[in-house]
């Protein structure tokens, strides 16, 4: 802690730091001043907790002083010092905070016992103080939280409690009951993983900030909790309400180089009723038609052509996979682009379609070749150019890859099905060679064709199986000649053999 004594007086400030016990009391600097005006010099810079000051001094006074001290505002206890029994400054001191008020001559005593108390004064305030500081801290976290809940809440409701709209009506002084409004949405999946490098809460920081610069009291903007990339602005002001829209946009662009997707759906006497309008524009505008980016989507844009449905075309996509060929999935793939292009609705409820019955159809494929799930490339849904427009060539390319990663698990595992099924086949001739064996049984036995065994055994060992099988008994033949019990029966054989010239 620090101190300072203020007094004209030299011998009153020299007594004062002889007379106190500054470190039991753990202070440890004390500052010296002869009027209020140096004084102002020292409090500016050093931040005294404790203030003992006279109050009839040149320049600027003890009044003065206090004056200047209250409209500071910074924690301190001040202690008038004075030798004048003076009720206009018992009155100036008490009026304005003073902690204690004592007379010269000072006694150790009483400077003491009142330094001791003002010190613990302090401190009181000073954790309260602090308490305070936490409180606030933690309110202007919860806050938000609490109303971006709330409102998520209510925008898909058809009614509102009583007790919710009371709370609105305290909070924004608006009966959202009795006010025709608007909804707008800012659509930020790009912004979150673009600009903000996946970081969903500093994205919604950063963009509320800029929403609330221009909302005011106009509107309220929120985070709809049940999206993971949506913020909602709900406007009253229907009029002013929509060139802030646009300012938002624009300012949004101005702080990342980027476009945010930004829509407003149609004035409507329920708030849920605004909300469902902006969805249906955002979920329903073509992508490919909003060519100035800079504008906002209105009401206007949306598009009721069909969207495509990638399971409609299941049984071709299979195919070509199990083919492997991926000459036939781009064939499939233009046809689908040039519908969407021409005849269709590409917009983002498409995308969103799309990438659902994808993942549908991925997880058929791969448990039918019992692949375990894989991840596709970490880079994907990103077909936004780098100022935020869409582009339809980079989903193209990217839906592509995706259906070319497919090909190459399902041909790896196909590949390697086929290969563990020709090394059983092989394992089971060697175990079973001394047994009559022939081709269609193991193709009963393993649930392969013939003729797949037969051309696939070729391709791996070389040889045919009935060749493979004949090996196998020449060599365990050769081995039980080798072994003293046969080797004499077995020299007899061969020089019956050699007899008849066939050796």
């Amino acid at each position: 802690m620090k101190a300072i004594i203020i007094d004209d007086e030299k011998h009153v400030r020299e007594g004062i730091q002889l007379l106190a016990e500054w470190h039991k009391y753990g202070i440890k600097e004390v500052f010296e001043a002869k009027d209020g005006e140096e004084a102002k010099t020292i409090i500016n810079a050093q931040k005294p907790e404790l203030v003992f000051t006279d109050m009839n001094m040149p320049n600027v006074d003890g009044i003065a002083l206090l004056k200047w001290l209250d409209r500071l505002g910074y924690l301190n206890e001040v202690i008038v010092i004075s030798g004048y029994d003076d009720y206009q400054y018992m009155r100036n001191a008490i009026y304005y905070g003073s902690f204690d008020y004592i007379l010269k001559p000072i006694e150790p005593d009483v400077l003491n016992e009142t330094l001791e108390r003002a010190v613990t004064h302090w401190r009181e305030r000073d954790q309260k103080q602090q308490f305070d500081l936490e409180n606030d801290k933690v309110a202007k976290v919860v806050k938000p939280i609490y109303w971006d809940h709330l409102f998520s809440g209510i925008i898909d409701r058809s009614s509102v409690s009583e007790e919710t709209l009371q709370k609105i009506k305290k909070e924004i002084n608006v009966d959202i009951r009795n006010v025709p409004c608007t909804v707008a949405l800012l659509h930020i999946s790009f912004m979150i993983e673009q600009v903000f490098d996946r970081d969903e809460e500093l994205a919604f920081f950063t963009l509320l900030n800029i929403c609330n610069e221009y909302i005011g009291e106009a509107g309220v903007c929120f985070r709809n909790v049940n999206q993971r990339d949506q913020i909602v602005i709900l406007l009253w002001d229907n009029v002013q309400g929509k060139s802030y829209i646009q300012k938002i946009h624009e300012a949004i662009y101005s702080f990342s180089a980027r476009y945010c997707t930004t829509v407003v759906g149609a004035e409507r006497q329920s708030v849920a009723s605004a909300y469902h309008s902006a969805k249906e524009t955002l979920l329903t505008f073509n992508l490919l038609n909003v060519k100035r980016w800079k504008q906002v989507v209105t009401r206007d844009k949306t598009d009721s052509r069909p969207v495509i449905h990638l399971l409609d075309y299941s049984q071709e996509i299979s195919w070509a996979l199990q083919s492997g060929s991926k000459g036939k999935i781009d064939e499939i793939l233009d046809q689908l682009f040039q519908s969407m292009e021409s005849t269709c609705n590409l917009s983002i409820k498409q995308l969103q379609i799309w990438e659902q019955q994808f993942e549908i159809l991925k997880s058929n494929w791969l448990k039918e070749y019992q692949i375990d799930e894989p991840s596709l490339p970490s880079k994907r849904l990103c077909y936004w150019e780098e100022d935020g427009c869409f582009s339809f060539e980079y989903f193209q390319r990217e839906k592509r890859e995706d259906f070319y990663h497919l090909i190459d698990l399902l041909s790896d595992a196909k590949y390697c099905k086929s290969k563990s099924s020709i090394e059983e086949i092989a394992e089971y001739l060697v175990q079973h060679y001394d047994q009559d064996i022939k081709l269609q049984d193991i193709a009963d036995h393993f649930y392969l064709s013939r003729e797949y065994i037969a051309r696939k055994f070729k391709q791996s060992y070389g040889d045919t199986v009935i060749g493979y099988l004949t090996n196998i008994r020449m060599e365990k033949a050769i081995d039980l000649l080798e072994n003293p019990p046969f080797k004499n029966s077995g020299n007899r054989f061969k020089s019956r053999l050699s007899k008849r010239k066939i050796f």
